[in-house]
């Protein structure tokens, strides 16, 4: 006999409104035990919700940005008198709390699945980390689990959509993952600890042609040291958004082979006629009839016009590496680095090429407000074909930004400066703009990258040619 039930969300620690970012289901899906409903998203951790029972979805109780907290219900489930049900599962987090403590807590299991559950990683401390933690080296761990033998290739994998979508990330074939979860589901613990060992040289991996994981580097392990013996010291957590950031940029950083070019651009004229089109528009825009609205013209814009002009005249730059394929965009859309006081984030403007330097100056502005507020969305920073990261507002010469993958090239944006430039004649003040472009060598030659550079420095140096 079929019996509608409800499946709410479980015990998860002091949080008591947290956003739906993701939904999995709808009516009329059918479920099994540990399916993901929803993915929820604090300001510590992300973490799904499975199923606690199976059936056919008979009615979606919660919509995505709901807010939501332990016991809410989430969905009504039509199950058959047969159907597996359990109290009350574990979330499959993806991260802790700021505190050091679990995002959330381990439920209670019945009797007879006690014995088949994982031990679980210890916490390390209270440090805090992106992802699960590890055991320390040098001993100090709990034996980890017996593991479960890697799956045969074609076998299926159980594993929820943020540990399938992690695997992705780094470029890891889910069968070879042992799995430590209920029912042979593997758990991002698994998925660290055997991205841990490729590094180590302890587990031997293939992996995904053009997603090399560094196994041969034979790193040796991160050094533990009391640093409160020298003197005092404050321990701080980083943000969310460092960590996340901070994973991202060290395997860009190792596994692109990357080179920086330089080249000066003359933006005395662009930048006089950037001066002289905010004070018309101060006064309404009377002299052109032309007005940005709320929002001045930005060096900004003209770089991204400037840059789609390069990306379209170098199509290389516009694509991005699939394993032995280059995938060739035929969209342009441009992220630029923010600063904001959580740390680095990188909005993107969409259909750049289709917009005028007045739209991408006040939507730039508007992504960057958002982005300091801390309410820039997933699909805000999402779709880049090529980054500016600009340090003018700063200062610095020249640096090295290191590719947000999977594009191939980051514009790199120093504060202009007045210098002394030979006309022939004799020497002349012009303000010079320095340019540092990084680009995948895998993609991008010495010779292709120089020409890039220089045709924006042209492009700068008379906005003209981006007419043409």
């Amino acid at each position: 006999m079929s019996q509608i039930i409800e499946v709410k969300v479980p015990d998860i620690g002091d949080f008591a409104e947290v956003p739906v970012i993701e939904l999995y289901v709808k009516v009329g899906d059918s479920i099994k035990v540990d399916d993901a409903i929803a993915t929820l998203e604090s300001d510590k951790a992300t973490m799904d919700v499975p199923s606690t029972v199976a059936g056919t979805v008979k009615e979606v109780l919660v919509q995505l940005g709901a807010k939501v907290g332990e016991g809410t219900v989430l969905i009504k489930v039509e199950t058959g008198a047969s159907a597996p049900a359990a109290s009350s599962p574990p979330l499959q987090g993806e991260g802790q709390g700021g505190d050091g403590s679990n995002a959330q807590r381990s439920p209670t299991h019945p009797p007879d699945e006690t014995a088949k559950q994982p031990t679980k990683p210890p916490n390390n401390g209270g440090q805090v980390s992106a992802y699960p933690s590890l055991p320390l080296e040098g001993g100090g761990a709990k034996a980890p689990a017996t593991l479960a033998p890697a799956l045969p290739a074609g076998a299926k994998v159980h594993a929820s959509p943020s540990v399938r979508a992690y695997a992705r990330e780094l470029g890891v074939d889910l069968n070879k993952v042992p799995a430590t979860g209920p029912k042979n589901r593997i758990v991002k613990e698994d998925l660290t600890k055997y991205v841990k060992g490729v590094m180590s040289g302890a587990t031997a991996a293939p992996v995904a042609a053009g997603a090399s994981l560094g196994g041969g580097l034979d790193l040796l392990p991160w050094p533990k040291v009391d640093f409160a013996k020298f003197g005092e010291i404050e321990v701080k957590p980083l943000s969310r958004i460092k960590k996340i950031s901070g994973q991202n940029l060290s395997r860009n950083w190792v596994m692109i082979p990357a080179v920086t070019y330089h080249e000066d651009a003359d933006i005395t004229d662009i930048e006089a006629f950037r001066v002289l089109l905010n004070k018309e528009n101060e006064k309404g825009g009377a002299s052109t009839g032309l007005s940005t609205g709320s929002a001045k013209l930005t060096m900004l814009a003209f770089l991204m016009k400037a840059c789609v002009k390069g990306l379209q005249k170098f199509p290389e730059f516009n694509s991005s590496l699939d394993g032995d394929n280059l995938v060739l965009k035929k969209y342009f859309n441009i992220g630029f680095a923010a600063d904001t006081p959580n740390g680095l984030v990188v909005p993107v403007v969409k259909n750049v090429d289709k917009k005028s330097v007045f739209e991408l100056a006040q939507e730039s502005g508007d992504l960057a407000k958002q982005a300091r507020d801390g309410k820039l969305k997933p699909a805000d920073m999402s779709g880049a074909c090529f980054t500016i990261s600009s340090l003018g507002g700063i200062g610095g010469t020249y640096f090295a930004p290191i590719v947000n993958a999977p594009e191939v090239a980051i514009l790199g944006v120093n504060k202009s400066a007045m210098k002394p430039v030979w006309d022939g004649k004799a020497f002349v003040p012009r303000l010079v703009l320095p340019l540092s472009l990084t680009a995948d060598h895998r993609v991008i030659d010495g010779a292709l990258a120089t020409r890039f550079n220089v045709y924006i420095a042209q492009l700068l140096a008379d906005f003209r040619r981006v007419a043409l």
